[in-house]
């Protein structure tokens, strides 16, 4: 084994940077030329195809067969001229990937030879095999019916030789079993919450998008080393090793000079980003070695979504040609900081407004309120599901670990808008305001711009902080399909103005001037969720004992924080909204809970496999060189010159047996454990064996394991240590 590491390394430094041809031309000039975008749709759609289409993204209306067999052979010929041969239905099932299945544009034709076909059917709807995917018992293997159905308001482009059309994924009856659906209803929901609450402002307001910007973070590490560590390979992260001496203490990679090797393996997925319309904007070394970060320009959620997924899918295949591998897990290293995917959440009106920007006057001013603090309050009454939306087994590693917000749900909004909020709670009554107060009240209303010009540090610990002009979610793990945060964030707060406008037109009709109705009712809104505004460092300790006092949640186990999918509160919003039924959310709670359950029994199969077979065979091939050492020292020295000679190597020995003998009782009582809990049917009970009984051990063992690195000759360590890992490519 020592041979395959160092011969890994010696592959790695021979590495040079792949040679990216870069395009002679402007990234304007051929941005987006391989998406079917508005302009294409021009170009190859009639204008009765295209009207429809417009139409059926911007108000929701069904597009009739006629129409779509247009649209599907302007699409084709389209696609035939970026040299496509195939085209998929491509979906997110709720596996948390994406899936395509390919097929042909020929088919055969009279006379014996073939013809490129691609009808309006195949374009609207297709059968792929829903028993396949996860389903949380929805379907069973014998019904295996399920339908995608394309989505117009995601654009089709084209990859390597094949026709992408996003879809929705749905069951024969019609029930969800992806994240597209319930993300496009919680769109048109908020969509329709938001502008009857706008009407207060502007008339002018009859559509209101969500807006995205997700900030992906991400590892490369040499293809040679990750063959060489099953781990790696296997559960995406490292289940063994020690910290390399240098990490990141010095925090001299965040913001440093990018390495050519990686520079030319960004430029080249920018590249091909590019053409599919993905609007990457930064590039940057993060905080930990050999860890970086991309982020694009804010998009509407749906697109950010596909956008997303897309991306993640063309990094990997990218990072194979530079004999990169990329790691989205949220934890790959334990010591350095793992890897989230901060959303960056807000609503635009048809009007060009930011909902959650301040303007120019006290009136807009007070909208910017009303939809801030109608956030904060979904949050502070949703915030079991929010926390539950983000619960997976990566994340379980790196939420609270010192360097991403902790399991707390929390608000961050500056100290000097939450000053401005206690002013509020303090100077709004019931009663009806004086002249004086009203215009008081607007001349610090009418201050907020500057308020927030003087505030905009961002609070880095908290998991859900206002930014400015956004709420950025910070919780949301690497490897994560975004559109399962985004679909909770815009339910709940959607939920939430639903339920203001009402209490603000009930107390209109009480004959009370409408901006002091909307003031009363905000008061009464920053009091009830003002125990989940927190300004301080949500890493440190007195913040969890804070948290308790508030009443707040602290869910670090992930089967529990799940629980949060079927409680009635959760229940109630999501099914009074239509976005998701008891069932849907029984089911994503149970498929929750099965991934939790099969990526705990797989690293434990691993780590049962690299203890037996890796780091025991080891440790006694070391131990026996120590022990051949100490025979011939006493062959060569008098007792009493032996003893002193002999005894740090006699220590070693005796460390070694002792650690040895802990790692393989705990190996083999979590091989008994994994065993038992394996014979549980119950996918609920089945979920927290492993957590309470299985996964406890894997510290353990590897804690005992990563000691004994530093003690065992280098040259005989079978796997690729940290320090090459890290600091090598």
């Amino acid at each position: 084994m020592a041979t395959i590491r160092f011969k890994a390394i010696e592959e790695v430094s021979k590495r040079h940077p792949v040679e990216v041809s870069l395009p002679s031309i402007k990234t304007s000039e051929y941005f987006g030329e391989n998406v079917f975008n508005d302009y294409k749709m021009q170009e190859y759609l009639s204008h009765e195809a295209y009207q429809n289409v417009i139409e059926s993204i911007n108000q929701g209306i069904r597009i009739d067969r006629k129409i779509a067999n247009q649209v599907a052979i302007g699409m084709k010929a389209w696609a035939v001229e970026r040299g496509a041969t195939h085209y998929t239905h491509w979906f997110h099932p709720l596996n948390g990937t994406t899936a395509e299945k390919h097929d042909a544009f020929f088919e055969p034709a009279d006379g014996g030879g073939v013809i490129e076909n691609f009808q309006g059917e195949m374009l609207v709807q297709q059968e792929p095999d829903a028993s396949s995917f996860p389903s949380g018992g929805i379907r069973n293997t014998f019904e295996a019916r399920g339908y995608t159905a394309w989505d117009p308001s995601s654009p089709a482009f084209v990859y390597g030789n094949t026709l992408c059309i996003p879809t929705i994924f749905v069951a024969y009856t019609g029930e969800a079993l992806d994240y597209k659906t319930p993300l496009i209803k919680s769109l048109n929901f908020i969509d329709k919450a938001a502008v009857n609450v706008c009407q207060y402002f502007d008339r002018d307001v009859d559509k209101v998008n969500v807006t995205l910007g997700w900030e992906q973070e991400y590892f490369l590490i040499d293809n040679a080393l990750f063959n060489v560590r099953p781990d790696l390979y296997l559960t995406g992260r490292t289940l063994l090793g020690h910290a390399s001496a240098k990490d990141q203490q010095l925090s001299d990679h965040y913001f440093g000079s990018i390495s050519d090797r990686v520079k030319n393996y960004m430029v080249d997925f920018e590249i091909e980003a590019y053409k599919l319309g993905i609007p990457v904007k930064t590039r940057h070394n993060e905080v930990a070695p050999n860890q970086f970060e991309c982020a694009p320009i804010f998009e509407e959620a749906n697109l950010a979504v596909d956008h997303n997924q897309i991306l993640m899918t063309l990094m990997d295949k990218v990072a194979r040609r530079h004999n990169f591998r990329v790691l989205f897990h949220e934890k790959p290293f334990k010591g350095i900081n793992g890897s989230g995917k901060h959303n960056n959440w807000s609503m635009a009106t048809n009007t060009g407004k930011n909902l959650l920007s301040p303007g120019k006057t006290p009136r807009s001013n007070l909208r910017f309120l009303t939809f801030l603090i109608n956030t904060i309050m979904a949050v502070h009454d949703y915030a079991d599901i929010l926390r539950a939306s983000v619960a997976v087994a990566g994340n379980e590693y790196r939420l609270g670990a010192h360097e991403a917000p902790p399991a707390i749900m929390s608000v961050f909004i500056g100290s000097q808008l939450s000053s401005m909020l206690d002013q509020l709670e303090e100077r709004v009554t019931s009663k009806k305001m004086t002249p004086d107060e009203k215009t008081e009240l607007k001349l610090d209303i009418g201050k907020i711009p500057e308020i927030l010009l003087d505030n905009t540090d961002r609070n880095r610990t908290s998991p859900f902080a206002f930014t400015g002009n956004r709420f950025e979610f910070r919780a949301v793990g690497s490897s994560a399909n975004v559109a399962a945060p985004m679909i909770t964030l815009n339910t709940v707060v959607a939920n939430q103005l639903i339920k203001f406008k009402k209490e603000v037109d009930a107390l209109i009709k009480k004959k009370i001037k409408k901006d002091e109705a909307i003031f009363q009712v905000l008061k009464k809104y920053i009091i009830a969720s003002k125990k989940i505004r927190f300004e301080g460092n949500g890493y440190g300790e007195e913040w969890v004992k804070e948290a308790k006092k508030r009443g707040l949640s602290n869910i670090a186990d992930v089967p529990e924080a799940l629980k949060a999918f079927v409680n009635e509160h959760t229940k109630d919003v999501f099914e009074k909204s239509q976005i998701l039924t008891g069932r849907e959310l029984e089911a994503r709670y149970e498929i929750r809970l099965e991934i939790y359950t099969k990526k705990s029994q797989i690293e434990a199969r691993v780590l049962g496999d690299l203890i037996r077979n890796h780091i025991i065979p080891t440790l006694i091939k070391y131990q026996n060189v120590l022990i051949e050492n100490v025979r011939g020292i006493k062959e060569l020295y008098p007792r009493d010159i032996y003893e002193k000679m002999a005894e740090p190597q006699l220590k070693t020995i005796t460390e070694i047996s002792e650690r040895f003998a802990i790692i393989k009782e705990a190996v083999d009582e979590m091989i008994e454990a994994r065993k038992k809990a394996n014979k549980i049917d119950n996918i609920r009970e089945k979920s927290a064996d492993y957590s309470n009984n299985v996964v406890p051990y894997f510290e353990k063992i590897r804690y005992h394991v990563d000691k004994l690195e530093l003690i065992v000759d280098d040259e005989i360590w079978p796997f690729p240590k940290y320090r090459e890992m890290l600091f090598t490519h």
